[in-house]
């Protein structure tokens, strides 16, 4: 990226972020509810991604919860349970960085849950999100998505980058050799869980400060709220879109 690139990606980044600050000002005032839930493949920006959207946003009603291996307490819990606790309260914005989809991803992949307990997954997820959507919480779902090609780049530039060595792992390192069975666990997931409550955003990720943009426009643009830009916010389709079979399909990372 050239510097007046740059510059211009700084000047946007900067007239979004304004944005979001009015939205989550407006938000409070009316004790909405916010979940927003970060999904996509490893090396796919979702920690960048995140850590921008929040740079400028309240840190007292702004909470960013990314799931750790379950604790042995919690693999005896109903699956959903250690989610609920981190669900928004009034006036909240919560981001999930990862979420109740790592059944559908990576412990489908890594073998880490049964064929049964990801049945029982898919069986019941979209009813457990609608009954959120029906108890006023908003809810937004990005998976960002990359090339192969991107990832590989991505992963390697991690295990030679010092201040990013905490993010390897033995995930990561078979995220390459599990490509194809990664892709296949996405398109399952985006078929069976994108319903009408809670509808699938897919980003296209390989390039990052364009995939940031985009996600803030779409995020922005989903919501009313006093003073709203229309034009500045104006997602676009190229970058996000919702999921729908067929022709959106085709768009995807193979």
């Amino acid at each position: 990226m050239s510097d007046q690139q740059n510059g211009h990606y700084k000047r946007e980044l900067r007239a979004l972020q304004i944005e979001l600050v009015k939205l989550q000002r407006d938000l409070i005032e009316s004790e909405a509810r916010v979940l927003v839930i970060v999904e996509g493949r490893d090396g796919a920006g979702k920690d960048s991604t995140i850590k921008h959207l929040i740079e400028h946003m309240s840190p007292r009603e702004t909470r960013v919860f990314a799931p750790p291996k379950p604790s042995d307490r919690e693999m005896g819990q109903w699956y959903f349970q250690r989610f609920v606790t981190q669900l928004p309260a009034g006036g909240e914005f919560v981001f999930f960085n990862r979420s109740w989809y790592n059944r559908a991803g990576v412990e489908r992949v890594m073998g880490f849950c049964t064929d049964k307990q990801l049945e029982e997954f898919f069986d019941t997820v979209n009813d457990f999100e609608s009954l959120l959507v029906r108890s006023d919480l908003a809810l937004r779902k990005y998976y960002l998505d990359i090339s192969r090609k991107e990832q590989k780049k991505r992963l390697l530039e991690r295990q030679k980058d010092p201040l990013k060595t905490w993010k390897n792992s033995p995930i990561d390192a078979a995220a390459l050799k599990k490509w194809q069975a990664y892709t296949k666990a996405r398109d399952d997931m985006l078929e069976r869980t994108s319903h009408p409550q809670g509808p699938w955003r897919i980003v296209n990720a390989d390039d990052k400060k364009l995939a940031r943009l985009a996600i803030l426009r779409d995020l922005l643009d989903s919501f009313s709220y006093p003073g709203k830009k229309k034009s500045l916010v104006r997602p676009d389709s190229d970058l996000v879109f919702l999921w729908s079979p067929g022709i959106e399909k085709a768009k995807l990372a193979r």
